[in-house]
């Protein structure tokens, strides 16, 4: 569900693959989201929950217009959005259910309309500090991010709301530079979500998330990725109960995934972000950003999902990863021609 392939992207230029990313820059990343195969030698950085942490501490409030113009200054390709809905259905840019551990406000997001959530101020969790921001919309962050970076949706709604997300973004012209996502387990799910997709139109651009504890046969991935028209499959790999890191990589990051990619001419996805009150590295087999930043082995973390075909990593520390693979060799600036 996608449109086709951009063969070139010209006359967009800037400093570097980490340098800050110029308004206009989103077709630069754009044609290298959907061609894949031509820039294995690139990794894609996506920022989490609206860039909130560096350094291992929480320093802007989550889903934010502070921290995504932070890490549109970064040069990250993508920021990830948390999707929900006022009492009168307005899609707001929040993570949790309740609005107690990120706003000045009590109680649920769903109870209360947008004019009273514009009452709401976001707050930097853990310092406590209360910024100017009131609750966004969805609209004004994808406003805020048009032609500087993509957006990653995660729908805390439910697939049924794909579509009306998608208007949103259409509304705006901005449906090409917007990925929506559900998770897929099985044959029956992949039915259900290819009919919401297909309803939603042919201008959706869709991800499949798939997590191991589920799905190993890598097969089943190809036909996902197929079926779903998709430039990029977010791949979960469960650290489950394990004490240490994991010393492989699990089944969806082997050579046979990666062969399928490179037939499908799509992007294996991995998050390296934490799970609160999980172990470490909880969605990337015990190799996720504590091991990067706070243990000092970004080698252990971004490296090694590189080297296991990783060409897109979402992270809570974009910094650091943006600095770590672009010194190695794992980034290409965008002064190229695409």
């Amino acid at each position: 569900m996608r449109l086709p392939r951009l063969a070139a992207a010209f006359g967009l230029f800037c400093m570097g693959a980490g340098s800050a990313l110029a308004d206009g820059h989103a077709d630069a990343v754009l044609a290298r989201l959907e061609n894949a195969n031509g820039w294995r030698d690139h990794v894609m950085v996506v920022a989490h929950r609206g860039g909130w942490k560096e350094g291992g501490a929480i320093r802007w409030a989550e889903n934010s217009r502070a921290g995504v113009e932070h890490v549109i200054a970064l040069g990250a390709e993508m920021v990830e959005l948390d999707v929900r809905a006022s009492r009168d259905g307005v899609y707001v840019v929040m993570h949790d259910s309740w609005l107690d551990r990120t706003t000045t406000c009590r109680g649920e997001v769903e109870t209360r309309t947008l004019a009273e959530l514009r009452d709401c101020r976001l707050v930097v969790e853990g310092s406590g500090i209360v910024t100017g921001e009131a609750v966004p919309t969805l609209a004004e962050l994808l406003r805020l991010t048009r032609d500087r970076i993509l957006v990653n949706i995660d729908n805390k709604l439910g697939p049924d709301h794909i579509a009306a997300m998608l208007r949103v973004a259409r509304e705006l012209g901005m449906q090409r530079q917007v990925i929506l996502k559900e998770n897929v387990w099985d044959a029956s799910r992949l039915a259900d979500i290819g009919s919401l997709a297909r309803e939603a139109g042919s201008d959706l651009r869709f991800m499949p998330i798939i997590a191991d504890d589920a799905v190993e046969d890598p097969r089943f991935v190809e036909t996902v990725s197929r079926k779903l028209g998709a430039d990029s499959v977010e791949m979960v790999a469960w650290r489950g109960d394990r004490d240490a890191v994991a010393p492989e990589a699990g089944p969806l990051f082997g050579a046979r995934t990666r062969a399928a990619a490179v037939r499908g001419n799509w992007h294996i996805w991995v998050n390296t972000y934490p799970i609160v009150n999980k172990p470490g590295g909880f969605l990337a087999q015990g190799r996720g950003d504590e091991l990067a930043v706070a243990a000092g082995l970004p080698a252990e973390v971004y490296g090694y999902w590189a080297e296991h075909g990783a060409t897109i990593i979402q992270t809570d520390e974009p910094k650091a990863a943006i600095e770590w693979l672009d010194a190695n060799g794992y980034r290409r600036p965008y002064d190229l021609l695409n």
